[in-house]
């Protein structure tokens, strides 16, 4: 898997997208400090308003100026974006108003809101063979986990020899080593066409709702999000309530976590190249959806270990392969759309189980399972429906099209053709014939 970094222009981005990731995980543990400094008593409740702040954002702004940066070259718009959030946290400091900085973390999420989808629909540009595309799906997955369980450990340290203050001035370091790999990194151009960033968004949309297997992730979607909701919100309840275990002992229940993800992410490159995406998916939505049941039974701390490094696992399986499944659904033109699309859709899925999981949880632990086992299942039947098949290639032809159109010259001789479709200005159906 590791070969891929040999690529150049790949390492940079990859090493931009590392050290932003530390950075970001930094920021977070900040916020929460900085909470409790505004007010002790209701700084979780503060904590809770910033991370809503979070997924609107990623909801409702990334798509609209995801669409609207397309007019400059990814380059300028990733090293925008990063100069954005750098001066949004060097800020964050210096505030002593909570709506400053409720402000601050609305700019701040909402440029990474932009950053991410755009970031993700490079990757293929500079990694064409599919095979090298889901191994960089692989890494990235690693990269994922691997700063869930650094960034802590970092912040602890830092933390010995620092204030709180100055672990944002680190994250800033982090994003400035960000702009200065993307600066290093030649990164193909891309004329789109002239459009609104409102059409883009509805074009979007409209792709993601006609193509088959785009319909699949959106429910896939809700499974992952009820299984990340479960580890993030009741690990801590979990630990010191429930086995009245210390806080290190929280820290090795997401390890375990980490690890498992880290271990599927690491595996899944040579899966994928014998099995459909597909298949390997719902296998781990299946697994996602039984760990999830098993865990109304969990009775000790080594059983929520397990339990944890299982959940890992089947989240990475069912999680990885979806950059590759948008990849191979869109064209150089859609794919920015798409990136965007599914980096809101995924959002407001964890802003559904998120909240679900914080009350259900009031109603006991096995109920909260329980009820997020119910919607994995039923998030996994409806892409089984949905979802039927990986074919994405049929005989068809273009009644309306001159016989000289680059198109059909490019697929046929004769009018009938068959090749991959994808939702674009020839195909406003999927598998539509003529």
């Amino acid at each position: 898997m590791l070969y891929i970094l040999k690529n150049q222009q790949y390492r940079n981005l990859f090493l931009a997208q590392v050290i932003a990731l530390v950075g970001t995980g930094i920021i977070t543990i900040a916020l929460a400090l900085q909470a409790y400094h505004f007010s002790t008593g209701h700084s979780t409740e503060i904590l809770g308003i910033i991370l809503a702040i979070k997924m609107l954002a990623y909801i409702f702004i990334g798509p609209f100026f995801s669409a609207y940066i397309e007019k400059f070259s990814k380059k300028t718009a990733l090293i925008i974006l990063d100069s954005i959030r750098a001066s949004c946290v060097i800020a964050l400091p210096f505030v002593s108003e909570l709506w400053q900085v409720y402000l601050l973390v609305f700019t701040l999420q909402s440029a990474s809101a932009v950053f991410t989808p755009t970031f993700q629909a490079i990757i293929p540009s500079i990694l064409p063979q599919e095979k090298d595309y889901i191994r960089a799906l692989s890494l990235s997955r690693f990269a994922y986990d691997l700063e869930n369980i650094v960034s802590p450990i970092l912040t602890g340290l830092l933390l010995a020899i620092m204030s709180y203050h100055q672990l944002f001035l680190v994250a800033v370091i982090g994003f400035l080593g960000s702009i200065f790999f993307v600066w290093h990194t030649a990164i193909p151009t891309i004329k789109y066409r002239q459009q609104s960033p409102f059409k883009r968004m509805q074009q979007g949309a409209k792709i993601y709702f006609k193509t088959p297997q785009l319909r699949g992730l959106i429910l896939l979607n809700l499974a992952i999000a009820a299984a990340s909701a479960i580890v993030i919100v009741t690990t801590v309840s979990i630990v010191k309530s429930h086995f009245s275990m210390n806080t290190q002992a929280i820290t090795w229940a997401y390890t375990a976590f980490g690890l498992g993800s880290m271990l599927a992410a690491f595996s899944l490159p040579s899966i994928l190249e014998k099995y459909k995406d597909r298949n390997v998916m719902c296998i781990g939505a299946a697994l996602l959806t039984l760990s999830l049941f098993i865990g109304e039974f969990i009775q000790s701390y080594r059983e929520l270990l397990c339990l944890w490094f299982i959940l890992g696992v089947s989240l990475s399986i069912t999680e990885t392969p979806i950059g590759n499944i948008i990849n191979r659904s869109s064209t150089d033109q859609t794919r920015p759309t798409l990136f965007s699309a599914q980096f809101a859709f995924s959002h407001a899925c964890w802003l559904i189980c998120y909240p679900l999981v914080g009350y259900s949880s009031h109603l006991g632990m096995s109920f909260c399972f329980l009820m997020m086992s119910v919607i994995a299942l039923g998030s996994l039947i409806t892409t089984l429906i949905f979802w039927k098949s990986e074919k994405i290639a049929i005989e068809h032809k273009h009644d309306d099209l001159a016989p000289d159109h680059p198109h059909l010259v490019m697929h046929c001789q004769h009018g009938v053709h068959k090749h991959e479709i994808q939702i674009d200005e020839y195909h406003q159906e999927w598998f539509k014939k003529g």
